[in-house]
């Protein structure tokens, strides 16, 4: 596999607040967020001066609340592929596992999947692909991973 470009590191973080303190000590400024009920988490994005994104994964249940005995901590270095099913396909050759069957929506306009640490060193790894098109809704996103059709033409029409 060719070099791939850092999309993130994410940080699991107790609560909101925490995130908000952390981001205001070292000037980021909040870009986006989004929930992923697979995951239980809320997601939030900071920007910052020329960096990659941090994502603050904020557990409300599941897996999650227990990392790193529930202090949080950094959790996973996401980067990013033209192409997910094939970057999968293509790993998986190599005896890669990934947690995920299929990718699912992440809590933004891209779908996302894991590498299980067993299986990159005990460091876990996300892949992301970004997805600019006209489907934003969840259902239709969905619908077209499951499917593994095309997605539709993005639009400029409102």
């Amino acid at each position: 596999m060719k070099a791939l470009s850092l999309h993130h590191v994410g940080i699991v973080i107790p609560d909101e607040h925490t995130a908000e303190l952390f981001a205001r000590l070292f000037g980021l400024v909040e870009d986006y967020r989004g929930y992923v009920p697979e995951y239980e988490a809320l997601c939030i994005f900071m920007k910052g001066n020329d960096m990659s994104p941090i994502e603050f994964v904020v557990p409300d249940g599941g897996n999650l609340m227990a990392f790193n005995k529930g202090k949080g901590g950094i959790h996973h270095l996401a980067f990013e592929v033209a192409d997910i099913r094939a970057a999968r396909e293509e790993m998986s050759k190599e005896g890669i596992q990934f947690l995920e069957e299929i990718p699912i929506k992440g809590a933004g306009d891209f779908i996302v999947n894991f590498i299980r640490p067993s299986s990159a060193y005990r460091i876990l790894v996300e892949f992301v692909e970004k997805r600019n098109d006209a489907c934003s809704d969840v259902l239709c996103l969905i619908n077209s991973i499951a499917s593994e059709k095309p997605l539709p033409p993005a639009s400029d029409e409102f």
